[in-house]
This record gives structure tokens, sequence and C-alpha cells, in this order.
């Protein structure tokens, strides 16, 4: 969990980065914009290996799924990010409502990390002698 918030902060600043380069008449770096692609993508992954790990832990402790909050939060959080990156994708073909979204999910996923975090870590003292 600790490696998806490290990719939520650089993400964050990259993205802020952008924003700024685009809307100050800074000129472009180069290689921000992939870092941010980059990035994302590993966030995602990231978020959707801790889903595995996560159902597969849970199945296997308890056998069945929904024995905490964490569950909702897991797959709110996992909605958002995968929103947020297929949002991404239409940013560059000139859709207007992509950007929006974008930043609106990404808004949404501190929230949403937050939530999970709180409730992963009550989880967490379930397992803990």
């Amino acid at each position: 969990m600790g490696l998806s918030l490290l990719a939520y902060l650089i993400l964050g600043i990259t993205g802020s980065m952008l924003f700024l380069q685009r809307n100050s008449g800074y000129p472009q770096v180069s290689w921000l914009k992939p870092l941010h692609y980059i990035t994302g993508w590993v966030m995602v992954s990231l978020v959707l290996l801790l889903l595995a790990i996560g159902i597969v832990g849970t199945l296997g402790h308890y056998g069945s799924l929904g024995h905490s909050g964490h569950l909702v939060a897991g797959f709110s959080t996992v909605a958002l990010v995968l929103l947020s990156a297929s949002s991404s994708t239409q940013i560059n073909h000139q859709q207007p409502w992509a950007r929006s979204i974008h930043v609106g999910t990404n808004i949404a996923l501190l929230v949403s990390f937050t939530w999970v975090s709180l409730s992963g870590w009550q989880v967490v003292q379930k397992y803990l002698p």
C-alpha cells in the first residue's frame, strides 16, 4: 500500500507540474509526461495487485468476503483508479470532459486512499496477535 501511496504522491506532483507548464507558458520538460504516464501505470498495477492479494488473503483466512468495510473501500479505490486511468487515455484525443474527470477522480482518490488505509489498518490488527 505504501508504494501505491508513493505513486499517488508522485502523480500529484508531476500532474501539478504538467498543469503549470500548460497554463503558464513555461517550456515543456520532455521527461515529465512519460514519467507521469509510467507512474500512473505502476499505480494501476499496484492497486490491482493489492486487490488480488486482499481477495486471496480474505478468502484464505475467512472463507468468504465482506467481513469489514475494507472491502467497499478497496473496491471503491480500484474503481476510481481505473476511471482515472481510462479518462487519462482520452485527454490527448481532445475530449473536453476527459481532463476534468481525470482531475476530479484523482481528488476523490485522496479520500478513497485515506479510507482504504484506515480500514486496512483495522483489518491488519485482526491478523496480529
